[in-house]
């Protein structure tokens, strides 16, 4: 728990260990000419359909309104999670813990090697299947209604992705239902990444440059700066929107379009006068789901781009080679999807 940022005194300069090189830490453009596109779910089912199909296409990201979630369930999480990490140490100390294996976790700057960089994030993560049943039963307990909040926002953030996950379907003129089952039933991760004020923004991260390698992700993002992603070449800073999701398509979207569309690399800037707190729900496979490219998608003259490979045999080579290549940063991790297996 001595790790926890969150927990220690404000610090006047950012220790070493937390130091990105300058030349790892390119800016975000300075002209804030573009913006992720927004798709309204209230408007026409075409329009709607076409619009998530174009964000992703060029971004492999979009912010999401009129989604269901009432303003409500955002503003509960939101405080739930505030006073969770205003919580005594003593409180928490018994859901600390640096192994990755575990399915419920705290913990803080995110090592991709042993002794190596970190970063400037403590992060609350949370497993559940669906229907919930008893998964929550290892969640926190404190606050007292941490765990009936929390269920209900994941619960039902689950539900805009998988609502997302057909209209995207019907767009690239897949069955609806092609990613019920396997495909999405893994263990839904709920994660609560908390990045504490700090004391020179320009010489870390709160997440390095990263692709998602689950299906589907959503963030609730606050009212905080922080997010960046990758487009063009350059990095372009998310616009929060009140009450919307960020969403953007993972690794395994990626293969199972057989590349159309792009899972894209992001990172989270650190902020010097404000705490920012993100609530995001990945939706992944099973562990012993194949994924590989859908036949829809395939032709001689348009043949696999990845191997068809076990989600878990995915997930641990990825760690494999995130462990022996540090990142560096700059790495695009696209790089490490199923061609590389």
């Amino acid at each position: 728990m001595e790790n926890m940022l969150h927990l220690a005194p404000c610090r006047a300069s950012v220790p070493d260990c937390f130091i990105v090189p300058p030349e790892q830490l390119p800016p975000a453009a300075s002209v804030a000419a573009v913006s992720l596109p927004v798709v309204d779910l209230s408007g026409s089912h075409d329009e709607v359909c076409r619009a998530i199909l174009d964000a992703g296409k060029e971004f492999g990201f979009f912010q999401v309104v009129n989604h269901g979630v009432s303003e409500q369930v955002m503003r509960d999480m939101e405080a739930v999670c505030d006073e969770f990490f205003e919580l005594p140490a003593e409180d928490k100390a018994h859901l600390y813990s640096e192994d990755r294996q575990k399915p419920n976790r705290l913990f803080s700057g995110t090592t991709y090697e042993t002794g190596g960089q970190k970063y400037w994030m403590d992060c609350l993560r949370l497993a559940f299947t669906f229907p919930v049943g008893d998964s929550t039963s290892e969640w926190p307990e404190n606050p007292e209604r941490l765990r009936e909040i929390f269920e209900k926002f994941g619960v039902l953030t689950r539900g805009v992705g998988m609502e997302l996950l057909q209209l995207l379907c019907e767009a690239m003129g897949l069955r609806p239902d092609h990613f019920d089952g396997g495909l999405s039933s893994g263990d839904a991760i709920l994660s609560v990444n908390h990045y504490p004020q700090c004391p020179n923004p320009s010489m870390t991260l709160g997440l390095p440059p990263h692709c998602d390698r689950n299906l589907i992700t959503l963030v609730h993002t606050g009212p905080v700066h922080g997010l960046e992603v990758l487009y063009n070449g350059d990095w372009i800073k998310v616009e929060p929107m009140p009450n919307a999701f960020v969403v953007n398509f993972g690794l395994q979207l990626e293969v199972v379009t057989n590349g159309i569309l792009k899972s894209v690399e992001h990172r989270v800037m650190t902020n010097s006068m404000l705490a920012r707190t993100s609530r995001a729900v990945f939706i992944q496979p099973k562990e012993d789901c194949l994924v590989g490219p859908a036949d829809e998608f395939l032709s001689e003259d348009n043949p696999p781009s990845y191997r068809t490979v076990t989600f878990g045999d995915f997930r641990r080579t990825h760690s494999i080679v995130k462990l022996k290549s540090s990142l560096n940063l700059t790495t695009n991790l696209k790089n490490i999807q199923m061609k590389d297996i």
